[in-house]
């Protein structure tokens, strides 16, 4: 039992080792193949619970890519998992950085870097397009959660034309207090309901 465990924990830390080295654009380019790895491939994650887990790494404090990557490990094997998760989508970018930052002004002086970095900007942009087409592809489609994605895109569009600066927080917390206000309505509604039809039966 206890090998298995230590084996599931290796395979952990090997698979986001991968993930780390080999994602370029930060977190939400990460998402398409978290989701790749541990939905569809090893199926340690449900779909819903993907959703809700990218939905709490956006909201809560540190990259996206490390509050992933800690609840996936915790989800799956518990702490030690969590821990070798962590470490292993951290290693690859510290290890870079820290070689890059030896020689930077040379690095960035390569014609050949330079034009491949222009080529992941492309790719990058084709990955966070990508995870977030699956995501709405996948989102439960209430009224509410079309109301509130509609609103929210408007409203990114429109800040970008007329350069508003509106921080990425402000979206998040004003989902929360919809999602809070009409859990709170329902809720409402439904104790109403019970309620005459109590009095209906005296």
């Amino acid at each position: 039992m206890e090998n298995k465990k230590y084996k599931k924990i290796a395979g952990l830390f090997a698979t986001m080792f991968k993930i780390g080295l080999f994602t370029f654009g930060g977190g939400y380019a990460m998402i398409a193949l978290l989701e790749r790895e541990f939905v569809e491939r090893k199926g340690w994650l449900e779909h819903d619970e993907f959703m809700d887990l990218i939905t709490v790494s956006e909201s809560t404090p540190g990259p996206i890519a490390i509050n992933s990557a800690t609840y996936i490990g915790y989800k799956t094997v518990g702490v030690l998992g969590s821990a070798a998760a962590t470490l292993g989508v951290c290693i690859p970018s510290f290890v870079i950085i820290y070689l890059i930052s030896l020689f930077f002004d040379a690095f960035l002086s390569l014609t050949l870097v330079a034009s491949a970095f222009k080529g992941i900007q492309a790719c990058v942009v084709f990955l966070i397009l990508n995870a977030g087409i699956k995501m709405f592809r996948k989102l439960e489609k209430k009224p509410l959660s079309i109301i509130v994605f509609l609103a929210a895109f408007g409203c990114l569009i429109a800040f970008s034309l007329f350069s508003v600066k509106f921080s990425t927080v402000f979206y998040i917390l004003i989902g929360a207090a919809i999602g809070i206000v009409s859990y709170s309505l329902s809720l409402a509604i439904g104790r109403g309901k019970q309620e005459k039809e109590k009095e209906d039966e005296q």
